[in-house]
């Protein structure tokens, strides 16, 4: 993530981001993956728990709905359809670079649970994800939520609703990132450096080896409550997209995994 919040729809929607930038700069930058999946939730079915497959695709870009958002004025993040292990997967491959692969869906909040295979060839050396300077990750893949932005303090709730008036998009006021990072042990849940809209499980670090699959099977509701337990103690929201992200923009690094298949199950 960067510290330079912009909408990259339009060019024209810089000036008001800039007359405002000290109340939600960074809150706009942190949150991109979620302003993504809230643009896109209109177009995607609102009864099915369906994600689109890799391994169904041929080689080259990913298949839609999975579409490619990024900041102006960045070098994007590579997310293309290759053949590893005999199967097709998502590669994705950063070099001083920033991008999210970003699915949009509306699946009824409650009992999912979140299945995947990822693998991590090169991973960054220098980021560090309780730094602003080093808030970069050579793999995450993300959960948005329909978060009541009404339910949050007065301070996030403006800097939130002053974003959407901005940018003219609902950005969803929360979102949980699964991360593979080389620093952080195992289990660690930590915000983001710039906002508490979003919060990190690392699930991989330095002890897991490089260039091998590693098959993650998460019970949703239970890492949300875990998370966000502070702000809605009772229930999980509508999920409202997953994104896959990675971003070496911070640290100028450069690094490339694999994501397989991603399925979202009750």
């Amino acid at each position: 993530m960067t510290d330079a919040g912009a909408d990259f729809y339009s060019r024209q929607a810089l000036v008001p981001i800039r007359s405002m930038r000290n109340c939600f700069r960074p809150l706009l930058a942190a949150t991109l993956t979620l302003l993504t999946a809230a643009c896109w939730a209109q177009d995607a079915s609102h009864d099915a728990v369906a994600i689109a497959s890799f391994s169904a695709a041929p080689p080259g870009p990913a298949p839609k709905p999975w579409r490619f958002a990024t900041l102006p004025n960045k070098k994007p993040t590579v997310f293309d359809i290759a053949e590893q292990d005999g199967s097709h997967v998502l590669r994705v491959a950063t070099d001083d670079s920033y991008g999210n692969l970003v699915h949009a869906m509306r699946a009824p909040g409650g009992a999912l649970r979140l299945d995947w295979r990822w693998r991590l060839d090169r991973p960054l050396a220098q980021a560090d994800l309780r730094q602003r300077s080093g808030d970069d990750a050579a793999l995450k893949l993300c959960v948005s939520f329909d978060y009541d932005i009404g339910r949050l303090g007065f301070g996030e709730r403006t800097r939130l609703r002053l974003a959407r008036i901005s940018t003219g998009e609902a950005i969803p006021g929360q979102t949980l990132c699964y991360v593979w990072d080389r620093q952080l042990p195992d289990g660690t849940l930590l915000d983001n450096a710039f906002t508490r809209r979003m919060r990190f499980i690392v699930l991989r670090s330095g002890h897991d080896p490089l260039s091998r699959w590693m098959h993650e099977r998460r019970d949703l509701q239970a890492d949300y409550l875990r998370a966000f337990g502070d702000e809605a103690p009772e229930h999980m929201p509508d999920v409202i997209g997953v994104t896959v992200s990675a971003d070496a923009d911070n640290t100028h690094g450069a690094s490339l995994g694999y994501v397989g298949d991603i399925r979202l199950e009750r």
